[in-house]
């Protein structure tokens, strides 16, 4: 019987082996998670049998340290949650290795090749679209025409009162000028420009598009304490461009003020764009993907979805570092990055294996001895089964 039981312990020994040589085989593995084997006493009624494996608990809980890769499609989970995949056959896929693509087909997918499930951004609305594979738009973005443009600067009570009349090529018949570049319905450059002259009343401001004269002339006032009163707005009268649309921007003056010193400037940009090409995708900390275009424009078309389990450890570890639903695991809950327990992003990172490689080889030294003494057991039991066979 002692044979047996030392049989038993030699085989779970053997199959531990196998656990912790994988663990030592993924150290180097992103988003890998070790496993433990868990030895169990055996018993026919009272008697012992031996022991065997009996269950193998995965350190799910314990995230591996984050290494940074400075790519942009690499991002790592500060977090509890899985990135969600959907393969060929439909099953959904949850990993911690966050290495992304875009795809010829011009869809967003993990490092096998598998469709990565996110949230769809609404056009014109802060609400997210319901859970499906992430469609990149890889063609061209249409240019949009400008409509608004902020300007904010101080008209300093310093500034002499003009006594020529305005002439944009004479740059004495002005006290300061601007120029921003707008764009038609086919984005297509063009320039606007500002012209102010201090007057007994206040400031005029004078218009060019593209270097042509355009009215009406803006006439601020300021208060005493050098607020803006009138002319808080303007909306010059603006040629239509060869074969686009008619274009009406308005100017936002209503940070402008008239106090004394300097005259700083800080206008903000129109609001249009020429028409560009697809470059490439990014991940923002959010969760966001966002596409790049030669234009300079970013377009975020939706959020990474994260997947959370009731029983993360009962979760079943297939190929690809990556683990499915059990009939134990529970049901999924997926939600975007930084709601609940899920966690945020690390993006341009990747999360290492959480293997402890010291721990590993003490656990070989440890399953050494102990092999070595069940061995023990046997070579004793068989010696003293031959000196029963000689004394017979």
């Amino acid at each position: 019987m002692s044979f047996d039981i030392a049989l038993s312990g030699i085989q779970s020994i053997n199959q531990q082996l196998n656990s912790t040589s994988n663990n030592i085989a993924n150290a180097g593995t992103y988003g890998f998670k070790s496993s433990r084997a868990n030895f169990s006493a055996m018993y026919a009624g009272s008697r012992a049998t031996g022991t065997e494996i009996g269950s193998l608990t995965q350190s799910m809980s314990l995230n591996g340290g984050v290494l940074n890769t400075g790519r942009a499609l690499d991002a790592a989970i500060d977090g509890r949650g899985y990135f969600v995949s959907r393969d060929a056959q439909n099953t959904m896929s949850y990993s911690r290795v966050g290495i992304f693509s875009a795809s010829n087909e011009g869809k967003l997918i993990d490092a096998n090749g598998r469709l990565v499930q996110g949230y769809a951004a609404v056009k014109g609305s802060t609400a997210l679209g319901t859970m499906g594979d992430m469609l990149i738009p890889t063609g061209q973005i249409p240019a949009v025409a400008s409509t608004k443009l902020a300007y904010a600067a101080n008209m300093s009570s310093e500034w002499p009162i003009k006594a020529v009349a305005f002439d944009k090529t004479n740059e004495l018949s002005y006290n300061s000028g601007k120029s921003s570049i707008l764009y038609d319905s086919l984005g297509a450059k063009h320039s606007l420009g500002q012209y102010f002259v201090k007057t007994a009343a206040g400031v005029d401001v004078h218009y060019t598009f593209d270097n042509a004269d355009v009215t009406p002339v803006t006439k601020m006032t300021f208060d005493t304490n050098g607020k803006l009163v009138t002319g808080t707005s303007a909306t010059p009268v603006l040629p239509t461009p060869p074969g686009a649309a008619p274009m009406s921007v308005t100017i936002d003056y209503a940070r402008t003020t008239q106090l004394a010193g300097a005259s700083p400037t800080t206008p903000d940009p129109p609001d249009g764009y020429a028409s560009g090409t697809y470059t490439g995708v990014e991940l923002a900390t959010d969760g966001s993907v966002v596409a790049k275009y030669t234009n300079g424009q970013k377009q975020s078309i939706g959020v990474i979805a994260l997947a959370t389990s009731p029983d993360e450890g009962a979760l079943t570890a297939v190929n690809d570092t990556s683990w499915v639903a059990s009939t134990t695991s529970g049901t999924a809950m997926y939600d975007r990055p930084g709601v609940g327990m899920a966690g945020k992003l690390v993006t341009s990172s990747l999360e290492q294996s959480n293997v402890d490689i010291t721990s590993e080889l003490v656990g070989l030294m440890t399953s050494q001895r102990n092999y070595q003494a069940n061995s023990k057991v046997i070579s004793t039991e068989n010696a003293m089964l031959q000196s029963l066979m000689q004394a017979l």
